[in-house]
């Protein structure tokens, strides 16, 4: 869907204002009649006193259920091609039929069709893929375009360009690239803003640079890689932490601190900015000027994450206060997972240091799946860290986890 907000969409939509502290200014008819979900996507962080838990069930992004049923205990947490295929299978065997019934354009759903394309990559069963290709025929291969430029709305061009790229160059389906060149197209020539940045928000890294990233490979142009480089570094510039090698989420956090002192931090917020890195470096050609400073990044970024990995393997989801939050926070977990196994895939980091890393926080996401194969103690949809039930399941999490997979399945068969 794009500019229609589905019923069950609604109802989450509610749940999400309502934990950020909206709903005393709304009356439920006007909420009902007005709003749109991606406004609060990049929404005002909450107060504290809102920083809690707030059941959503219906949502079309997820949900948080009070009685989720026992925990999976047919999984191994062995680094074997089998076993991973397994995790993989269970989870995405579970959130296809759950959530297809409110596949949308939205960027929440953008991260799981990046994942369930990984899904069908990693473990050879094309009814992954096949889930979004539905999805984007139905959808005719557009993207959201009523508040260009607004990197969330480009993210699904991902999950478009890659089925495109995906066929043999001589059979490509024009279709399945227009509307999302057409927007890039756009994109690249838009003067700067002095006064704001394009993204503005460091979750922006993953939904439109690999965006642009594709559209280079597809056409050979440079300039759509030549605006994503030069709007990475000065996001970059404005938000990553030269210290600590973390990004703030946006310039709101940068004098913010948490309750034992230290800078705030979110999990998921640096998850997306180490799938972006990922998914540019997939593309970027060896020689590109400016890909030594992604790597340095990339390799900065994962040597801080691996200092603070909690003894169960994954992070909370304020990473330099974990006392601070019971659960582990699965999503910014998995895109770490996903970043890391990459890293050493593609021999950027040392596979002895950073082999014990994944391998942990594999064996930690294995733990909070259910039988049903529900992923939990994923953090509703927010701007900053907080807390949330241990069943809690949203489908950008997911994506995390499936593509996360994708990764250790084939460190496992390099391996093995």
């Amino acid at each position: 869907m794009s500019s229609v907000v589905a019923p069950s969409f609604r109802r989450g939509a509610f749940a999400a204002f309502r934990e950020a502290g909206f709903i005393g200014a709304l009356t439920l008819g006007v909420f009902l009649g007005a709003v749109n979900v991606r406004t609060f996507a990049q929404a005002a962080p909450a107060t504290a006193a809102t920083q809690k838990a707030a059941p959503t069930y219906g949502s079309a992004a997820g949900d948080a259920l009070d009685n989720p049923g026992p925990l999976a205990t047919d999984l191994s947490a062995e680094i074997k091609p089998k076993a991973i295929a397994a995790a993989v299978k269970k989870v995405a065997d579970w959130q296809v039929p759950y959530a297809e019934p409110s596949f949308n354009k939205l960027w929440t759903f953008a991260a799981l069709y990046d994942g369930l394309l990984a899904a069908s990559e990693a473990t050879g069963d094309q009814k992954y893929r096949d889930a979004v290709l539905r999805f984007s025929e139905q959808s005719n291969w557009t993207l959201i375009d009523d508040r260009f430029p607004h990197a969330d709305d480009q993210a699904l061009g991902k999950a478009y360009m890659q089925l495109y790229l995906a066929d043999p160059k001589a059979s490509r389906k024009p279709v399945r690239m227009a509307n999302t060149k057409e927007i890039m197209d756009r994109l690249v020539v838009r003067p700067d803003d002095p006064d704001k940045l394009l993204w503005w928000w460091c979750d922006a890294l993953y939904m439109a640079p690999p965006v642009l990233s594709r559209v280079y490979v597809a056409t050979g142009d440079r300039k759509y890689l030549d605006y994503m480089d030069r709007q990475w570094w000065l996001t970059s510039a404005a938000l990553y932490d030269s210290e600590q090698h973390l990004f703030f989420r946006d310039s709101r956090y940068l004098t913010q601190k948490q309750a034992n002192g230290q800078k705030l931090f979110w999990s998921r917020g640096n998850g997306w900015v180490m799938g972006g890195l990922v998914k540019v470096l997939q593309t970027m050609p060896a020689d590109y000027p400016s890909r030594p400073k992604y790597v340095q990044q990339f390799k900065e970024m994962a040597a801080k994450l691996a200092s603070i990995q909690s003894k169960d393997g994954l992070w909370r989801s304020g990473l330099l206060d974990p006392d601070a939050y019971e659960l582990p926070e699965v999503s910014g977990s998995a895109f770490f997972t996903y970043a890391i196994a990459y890293g050493i895939n593609e021999h950027i980091l040392d596979r002895t240091t950073y082999l014990p890393v994944v391998e942990k926080s594999w064996k930690g996401m294995l733990s909070h799946i259910y039988a049903d194969g529900r992923l939990g103690s994923i953090q509703p949809i927010d701007g900053q860290p907080g807390k949330f039930k241990p069943s809690a399941s949203y489908v950008y999490g997911v994506g995390g986890f499936l593509q996360a997979g994708a990764e250790m399945h084939r460190l496992a068969s390099g391996k093995h």
